[in-house]
Formats: structure tokens, C-alpha cells, sequence
């Protein structure tokens, strides 16, 4: 494939019908109202030369090359900050208007280096194609006066350069900054001829906001603000358009490669989720996957304090099939199971969950899921019918009030975050529910209106005190109640129960009474509500029943069915909602239908060939709980790092020790790698063929942009591993993988790659009824008919603050690392985030003798870790955080098997400490923790 360049029309395109007529150099075009000459022209084929407009920034009409001259108007406007009137005509290359322009560039090439030839963006620089395209010859002025040629360059960016030696000031990273991102890092300092672009006062980028989105160097018209992997590579020379692999938001890219070299990663203008954003993660941290730790052979050994031994993937596949039928023969056939990965294929996924039921003969599988968004699936099937969210990204351009609950969007989901903080500046109104003050209850230009700084386990009541002012306050949408849902009256007697009140539950939850009433009835009186909600709500013991609570807050206010309102979970993982949708939990087949169906069933016994049990499988605590026990013998985990995710690691590493056989399949060897007998390695997402799904049920295309360097596909691994188990399966191409799962699965029914390949992407339900996909569900009737209220009774947490663990500990993500931080730790991002910090709150810190910077033991009733304080208000005493990206502290060492009443999901969000100074001795061992060695014997 050739590079893919997309047209740039100039300025944003304007919504409605196309009612104005003009002409432009002689050629009709009907555009909407509100549209400029330039992009009318551009529609019409007539390119205008233009340097500071772009059609991702709103026009600012600085840079005057793109002059024009209009019948019946004096003078040459600007075409770009024109608006189209009807019957107008357009000249855009008269004598005037040339020689205007050959003026303007010529002034702009005075003052920059001429060495186009050297310069890392030769042949992808606007300002020299605009030289060419007004027919620039000559300089007049000469180098020899005032300049900015010497000014010094600024390199402290991991991933690009800013040299301001070239920057013509025309304020499209600055604009891109605040319009796109709404980080407002950058600003033009100076006036005039000292006019340049700024990151702060007198800071480097490194040291500024900049959030390394990657907006001002795709914005950028030279190359000012250029990847350093352009600089190092050369230019790319074709592209590949795939989907990003980290968070759920699920961003289309441009993978522009330079051979088999990929140079860059550049946002896709057409992906349905970005729309041509992205975050520091997505767009520059790709390099794990050329990484040298990565294992690109086999690995087999007897036991787990052996070396590794590389071996063949013949070898390595048979080791695996004949040892877990080994175990099934001792044991039973219940003693093996597997882990899908959130992080792999639709197609992988669904293959993993399909050995395991076929040729495992048993429902033991289980996902991450099970220790994120295990709650969403549960809370929103009991109510709407359906385990996903609700709405599509774009939906919250409309929303009127945003609830942001247990999420931290500008970190965890920073493409989102953006299209919510241009909401938000828009005018729409903010509540943050989260224990922690997150950026977005105010930064630049963002304010929330309500932040209910909530105490750590709280949120049902919460959630109830807010639905309990809409009930006593006659704030209830009647008519969306009394046609749509049912169950409203029992919720009701339970809700308006004065123990719900915003005044009863001040003392449990810690928020102000009249704070709470305020931000209900904010939400409740909004034309459109929305909610958003992430780990801070379903990483609890009620984190089914807090789902359930937002839903009957939403229904109660009519607030599901059409754009700008909704339930949206905010997934982590790239493909969390797909390794759902796909079947990996032990009691659901894929699209969520219960293993104990008959007639279901029977589909699947069909088009596999065999008998499927009945009985739901083990869930993965179940599996820990049953391999300590003796029970369990074999785990297959695909792209999983239990042993740094999971709570409660000693138990977690107890279990894995207990197994006879522990298969890895993955890119580097993690944590849990070190107490695997084979390890199998992947393939990164450059190298995968498929699908994922993201948050709002987009399905991407994920198209590999070079060969697996394993010289296998994951989904042809498993399928070879289910052979020699004894159960044929075998795909040619994912493709026929993903038509085995539309034939099988209902909301999958019209999914193809060949409608992905032509609409770009599908939101499920994707059938006969919705041939190109849903944006937003529930808009005439639930998925279960009538939505259904239910009774959320709060339920205090068995996790509680004692005398010896007076803390409460939380956790969460930060923007520049992910997950646990495998692939991230090993690209430049680590400049921004090298280690995990406690923070903690200074009269905590005082009490107890510690200073910012000082090593801490963290300790709680399961196990204990070192890390380093960060004195910090963002919490109210008596609440610490950290996160959970690097294995060196290991954080969840000290989250206890404290769960979810439903689903079983960790309640990593609460966990019982106390906090100290380290001793040396503790200190020096967690540093040599990082510092392990492996051995591979050939």
C-alpha cells in the first residue's frame, strides 16, 4: 500500500443540508450554511493555498495566503475565515491575488533555514509545496537583517523535537493544543516579529503541561515539531491503517512505515473513535514491539527453577497438548482451564474460549474482565438487557450534564477526555464522583460544578442518596418510567426511604448533604444526562449493585435512549468489551448466553462438533482456589500477567507454584512467566490480522502492518494446540474466524471483514435490523423489553480501617503508562512515569514522620511493599493511592480477595493500611526485586 494521504479541506465541516449555492473559479457547489470559501472550493476541486488552516482547528485567518477575491466585494478576504453566501462567486487565481500571495511567501521564507534538502520533512512540508504552488522564484529581503535562524533547538521530548529556527507563528500547535487536546499547554509569546511559540515560561516541553498527545506536531506545516523517528529513519513511504492497542477507546492510526521499518504512528481522520486524535500512548509509545526483551522463540522447561530451553514450535505444542492431557488423565478433565487476554483479537479470543470448551471438554475459562468490568456486564444485563454501554463517543457532543464517576478520563481514556472537555467548554456541566480530586475537577478552561469527594467503598449510597432526591423531589421523567420500564414501584418504597437521604448518608459517605442534593438535581433537571463511570465503581464488593444504581438513576430520568445521555463504561483494556463479547466467561457463551441454554447450546455442538457441558466453569479465583487445594492442575494464560494484576499475589503465586503445567503466551516473560513451564511467544498488534472492540462496541479492524517475527499467528498457536489435544481446528485466515462468530453470535450476525474494510468500523448489535451497526442502544425499548428497576440495598464493605490499618488504600492509571505497564515501561514514556508512587496526604505523612521523596513500606493485612512517598491533597486524609505499572513494587502484593458479591471482581479500590518509613534493608531488596535474570539454554 501507498502512503494514504487524507484530503485536507481547510476548515471543520459545518452539520445540516447543503442549501448555499456558489461558484468558485467557475464551478458550481451547494454546501451547509456556515461553510467557508475555502472548503467550499476544496469540495468543488479548487485547492487554495493556505499555511495556518487546517480542517481539524477552527479558521484563524492568520497566515493571508489563502486571499481571494469575491464579485461585488472590496478587497481579497481571507477564504478561509469567509463564510459562503448563496449566489457568491469565488476567484481564487486572479493577477491580485498571486502577486498577493508571491508577497506573503516570500516574507515567510526570509526568515527560515534553507536546507530543505537535509531537513527531515523534505516532501512532507507545507510551506515548501505553498512555496511551489504560488510560484515563489526569488527573496528579495536577503538573511542578512534580524532572524530567527540561531534560535536553539529544544530536544527534551523522548519522541520529537521542536526547533523554532523554523516555526512561521502560525498558531496551529498552539490551536491543536487547546482545540483538539484542551491541555492549553502552548501559547504564541511575543508580539510581532518576536513572536514564537512558547510550552511556558521559559520551560521546555518536557517541563511544561504538554501531555505528548502528538496534536502539535501532526498540526505542525514544517517541520518545527517533528518525530525524532522521522529524523532517524527518513521519511515514510507507505501506511497501513490498523487500531491502536491500549485503552478502550480504541483509536484508528495510519501506520506509516519506511520499508518494514515503522517511522510513525499518525491518528486516522476517519477512525470512528478519534476521529484524528490521540494520546502520548497510542501515537508514539510503539517500540515494545521491536523490543530486545522480547522472546520471539518457544520455551519449554521441566520445572520452575530450571532454565529455559528454546525449542521449536512443533515441540513446544506438543509439550503442551501432551502434558495437559497428562493432567486430565490423573486428575479429571476439569483439571485444566484458560485465561483469554483482553488484549488480543476478537478472533484470538475466541479461539482460546473454543479450545477450552471443545478440546479441554470443560467451561473453565475466564478473563481479565473478571477483575475490571466483570460488574458491568452483570449490573447492566439485570437491568437494560444488555452487558455494554450504552452510547457512542460522539454522543457526549450533546450531552447538557456529565457524570463522571470512578474514572479518570484525562489518564486513563485521553482521547475521550478531550471530546468531553470540549463538551464541557462548550458549556455543559461536570459532577465528579471519585474519593480522589482528578485533573478534570479543574484544569485549564474546566471546572467541575460538583465534586463529591466520596469515602472508598461508598458509592451505592451515594448512587442512592442522588436517586432518592429525583423520587422525593418530583424530579422523576413519569412518562419515560411508565413506558418503558418496570419494577418502579417497588424501587421506589425503597428509595424514598428516609435512610437513603442525602442527610442520613452524610456521616457514611463523607459528602456534604446540600453538595449531593445540588449535584441530583442537576443531573435529574438536564435535557441530557450522562454518565460515565470506570474501575472506581466496579472494583468494589457492591460493584454490581453500584451498575445497577446508575441505571435506575438514569432510567428514573429518562435518561437512556438517544444521543447525549446514557451508561458508559469506560473500558481499560483495548479490547475488554470484545474478550467479553467473544465468550470468556466460564457461564456465558459468546454473546453473553448462558451455558445451561439448550437450545443455544445445541448451536455451538453443531458448528463445533462435540458435547459442551451444562454447568458453568471455574471463574479465575476459583481456579487459584482450587490449584492450592489440589484440584486444579493446568492453566493455559494468553496475554495475561496474573501474577501482577491479580489481588492478593501471594495467593496468586501460591496457586501457580501448585501447578503442574503453566502455559505463557505472550511478548515478553512477565511475572507470571516465572512460574510457567512453557512459554509460547505473541505477536504484538503490528503483527495481528483481526478485530477489536472498544468501549462504545466499535468494531476496528486491526490489519497487521508486518509478518509475526514468531513466524505464527496466535489464533493459529491455539488452533494447533486443540489439534494435538485431539480436537481439529483450523482457519486459513481470521477471517473465517470472525464469520464463525457472526454465524453463531446475534449481534454479530452482518459483521464481516469485508463490511469493516468498507464502513471502517460497526458498533454491535450488527444484524438484519441494523445492517451498519448501533451507535446508541435502548432508543425505543430495552434489550430485555422493559428496563428493570431493582433494589440497591448499601452493603459497607467487610474491608474496614482498623487500629493496625488506620488507611484506606485506592488505585488507578496514569496517562503514561499502561496497564501493568509491559509495554509501556519499555518506550520513552518512562521518562514520565519511572516508578509507582504512594500518594499520600501531608497531615498523614506528618503524623507519621515522612517527608516527600522518602521510601515507605505499605503494608496491609495480606502482604506488604516498598515505595516512594509523594505528598499530595488530592485525596482526604486518611485515603492513599498509587498505581500499579511497574512489578517492582507490585502493588496489588497488598490488595486483598475481597470481591464483588456477584461477579467475583477484586475490590482493588479499597484495602485496609498503614503506612511507615522503610527500613534500609527493605528498601535495598525491593530494588534488586527488578533486577531478576533469565537464563535460556539452547
Amino acid at each position: 500500500m501507498t502512503l494514504l494521504k487524507e484530503p485536507d479541506f481547510g476548515t471543520p465541516e459545518r452539520p445540516g443540508p447543503a442549501t448555499v449555492s456558489v461558484e468558485v473559479d467557475g464551478l458550481a457547489v451547494t454546501v451547509p450554511e456556515g461553510t467557508s470559501v475555502m472548503r467550499a472550493a476544496a469540495q468543488a476541486g479548487v485547492e487554495i493555498p493556505k499555511l495556518c488552516a487546517t480542517d481539524s482547528l477552527e479558521a484563524f485567518g492568520s497566515c493571508r495566503l489563502c486571499v481571494v477575491e469575491i464579485d461585488g466585494r472590496r478587497g481579497t478576504p481571507a477564504s478561509c475565515t469567509t463564510p459562503c453566501a448563496d449566489g457568491m462567486k469565488v476567484s481564487t487565481q486572479t493577477p491580485k491575488v498571486e502577486k498577493l500571495r508571491q508577497g506573503v511567501m516570500e516574507l515567510y521564507i526570509s526568515d527560515h533555514p534553507l536546507d530543505c534538502l537535509t531537513c527531515p520533512a523534505n516532501g512532507d512540508c507545507e510551506l515548501q509545496d505553498m512555496a511551489g504552488v504560488v510560484g515563489l522564484r526569488q527573496v528579495r529581503y536577503g538573511y542578512e537583517g534580524e532572524n530567527h535562524l540561531d534560535a536553539e533547538k529544544d530536544t527534551s521530548n523522548p519522541y520529537f523535537d521542536f526547533d523554532p529556527a523554523k516555526c512561521i507563528a502560525c498558531s496551529r500547535c498552539v490551536r491543536a493544543c487547546g482545540e483538539v487536546q484542551g491541555t492549553f499547554a502552548l501559547t504564541i509569546e511575543g508580539r510581532g516579529f518576536d513572536s514564537k511559540v512558547s510550552p511556558g515560561a521559559g520551560e521546555t516541553f518536557m517541563d511544561s503541561e504538554c501531555v505528548s498527545c502528538g496534536a502539535c506536531v501532526q498540526a505542525c506545516p514544517t517541520s518545527t515539531l517533528q518525530e525524532r523517528s522521522v529524523v532517524e529513519l527518513g521519511m515514510p513511504t507507505r501506511s497501513v491503517v490498523t487500531t491502536c492497542a491500549y485503552c478502550g477507546v480504541g483509536c484508528s492510526f495510519k501506520a506509516e512505515l519506511r520499508g518494514d521499518e515503522l517511522v510513525r504512528m499518525v491518528p486516522y481522520k476517519d477512525g470512528g473513535a478519534n476521529e484524528g486524535h490521540s494520546c502520548v500512548k497510542g501515537r508514539f509509545a510503539f517500540g515494545y514491539a521491536t523490543h530486545p526483551d522480547r522472546r520471539l522463540k518457544p520455551m519449554v522447561r521441566d520445572r520452575i527453577t530450571d532454565p529455559w530451553r528454546e525449542v521449536e514450535w512443533d515441540e513446544a505444542i506438543g509439550t503442551v497438548a501432551r502434558r495437559m492431557r497428562e493432567i486430565q488423565d490423573r486428575h479429571g478433565s476439569s483439571a485444566i482451564g484458560g485465561i483469554t487476554s483482553s488484549r488480543c483479537t476478537n478472533e484470538e479470543v475466541y479461539v482460546v474460549q473454543k479450545m477450552v470448551r471443545a478440546a479441554f471438554g470443560n467451561n473453565n475459562v475466564d478473563t481479565c474482565a473478571r477483575v475490571c468490568h466483570s460488574p458491568t456486564g452483570y449490573g447492566l444485563k439485570q437491568t437494560f438487557g444488555e452487558s455494554a454501554g450504552t452510547q457512542d463517543f460522539r454522543s457526549v457532543a450533546e450531552a447538557d450534564v456529565i457524570m463522571v464517576i470512578g474514572a479518570n478520563p484525562t489518564d486513563g481514556h485521553p482521547v475521550f477526555a478531550s471530546r468531553m472537555k470540549r463538551r464541557l467548554r462548550e458549556g455543559a456541566e461536570l459532577i465528579v464522583v471519585d474519593p480522589r480530586r482528578i485533573d478534570l475537577v479543574r484544569s485549564p478552561h474546566i471546572e467541575a460544578r460538583h465534586h463529591l469527594q466520596l469515602r472508598p467503598s461508598t458509592n451505592v449510597a451515594v448512587v442512592n442518596a442522588m436517586a432518592h432526591v429525583v423520587v422525593t423531589e418530583g424530579l422523576v421523567d413519569r412518562s419515560f418510567v411508565d413506558a418503558r420500564c418496570e419494577g418502579f414501584d417497588e424501587w421506589t418504597e425503597f428509595i424514598a426511604r428516609p435512610e437513603n437521604s442525602p442527610e442520613a448518608v452524610e456521616e457514611i459517605t463523607g459528602v456534604p448533604a446540600a453538595e449531593l442534593r445540588a449535584a441530583a438535581r442537576l443531573y435529574a433537571e438536564a435535557p441530557n444526562g450522562a454518565i460515565y463511570y470506570g474501575l472506581g465503581v466496579t472494583e468494589h464488593s457492591q460493584g454490581s449493585t453500584m451498575v445497577m444504581g446508575m441505571a435506575n438513576l438514569a432510567m428514573a430520568c429518562g435518561n437512556i435512549g438517544r444521543d447525549g445521555v446514557g451508561v458508559n463504561p469506560l473500558r481499560g483494556q483495548n479490547n475488554v468489551q470484545g474478550s467479553c463479547d467473544m465468550g470468556s466467561f466460564p457461564h456465558e457463551l459468546p454473546g453473553y448466553r448462558h451455558v445451561s441454554d439448550d437450545a443455544v447450546r445445541t448451536v455451538f455442538e453443531n458448528l463445533w462438533g462435540g458435547t459442551l457441558l451444562a454447568e458453568p466453569g471455574l471463574r479465575i479465583p476459583n481456579m487459584f482456589d482450587a490449584a492450592i487445594d489440589g484440584t486444579f492442575r493446568g492453566l493455559f494464560v494468553h496475554g495475561e500477567d496474573i501474577a501482577q494484576s491479580d489481588p492478593n499475589l501471594g495467593h496468586v503465586t501460591a496457586a501457580l507454584e501448585a501447578m503442574e503445567l503453566v502455559v505463557v503466551q505472550d511478548l515478553f516473560l512477565n511475572e507470571t512467566a516465572k512460574f510457567a513451564h512453557v512459554f509460547l511467544p505473541g505477536a504484538s498488534f503490528l503483527e495481528k490480522d483481526g478485530t477489536f472492540t472498544n468501549a462504545e462496541r466499535r468494531i476496528n479492524r486491526v490489519r497487521a502492518v508486518m509478518k509475526p517475527k514468531t513466524g505464527k499467528h496466535e489464533w493459529q498457536i491455539v488452533s494447533e494446540i486443540a489439534t494435538a489435544m485431539g480436537y481439529e481446528m483450523s482457519y486459513d485466515h481470521p477471517g473465517q474466524i470472525m464469520d464463525e462468530i457472526a454465524s453463531v453470535t446475534p449481534t454479530f450476525t452482518g459483521v464481516s471483514f469485508d463490511l469493516l474494510d468498507k464502513l471502517g468500523s460497526v458498533q454491535w448489535p450488527c444484524n438484519e435490523e441494523a445492517p451498519e451497526g448501533t451507535p446508541v442502544m435502548h432508543v425505543d425499548e430495552f434489550v430485555r423489553g422493559k428496563g428493570k428497576f431493582v433494589v440497591t440495598s448499601y452493603v459497607p464493605t467487610n474491608e474496614r480501617s482498623t487500629r493496625r490499618f488506620p488507611l484506606v488504600l485506592t488505585t488507578g492509571r496514569i496517562l503514561s503508562q499502561y496497564n501493568v505497564g509491559a509495554q509501556t515501561r519499555r518506550t520513552g514514556n518512562v521518562a514520565w512515569h519511572p516508578e509507582d508512587v504512594l500518594e499520600l496526604h501531608p497531615h498523614d505523612a506528618e503524623v507519621r514522620g515522612i517527608n516527600d521523596g522518602d521510601m515507605v513500606t505499605l503494608a496491609s493485612r495480606v502482604g506488604q511493599t516498598t515505595l516512594r512517598a509523594e505528598l499530595s491533597d488530592r485525596m482526604p486524609t486518611g485515603v492513599v493511592y498509587t498505581t500499579f505499572h511497574h512489578p517492582v513494587t507490585g502493588a496489588n502484593v497488598v490488595t486483598t480477595e475481597n470481591s464483588d458479591w456477584a461477579t467475583n471482581c477484586p475490590e482493588y479500590k479499597v484495602t485496609a493500611v498503614q503506612v511507615a518509613l522503610a527500613r534500609p534493608d527493605r528498601q535495598s531488596d525491593t530494588e534488586a526485586a527488578g533486577n531478576d535474570l533469565v537464563t535460556v539454554v539452547d
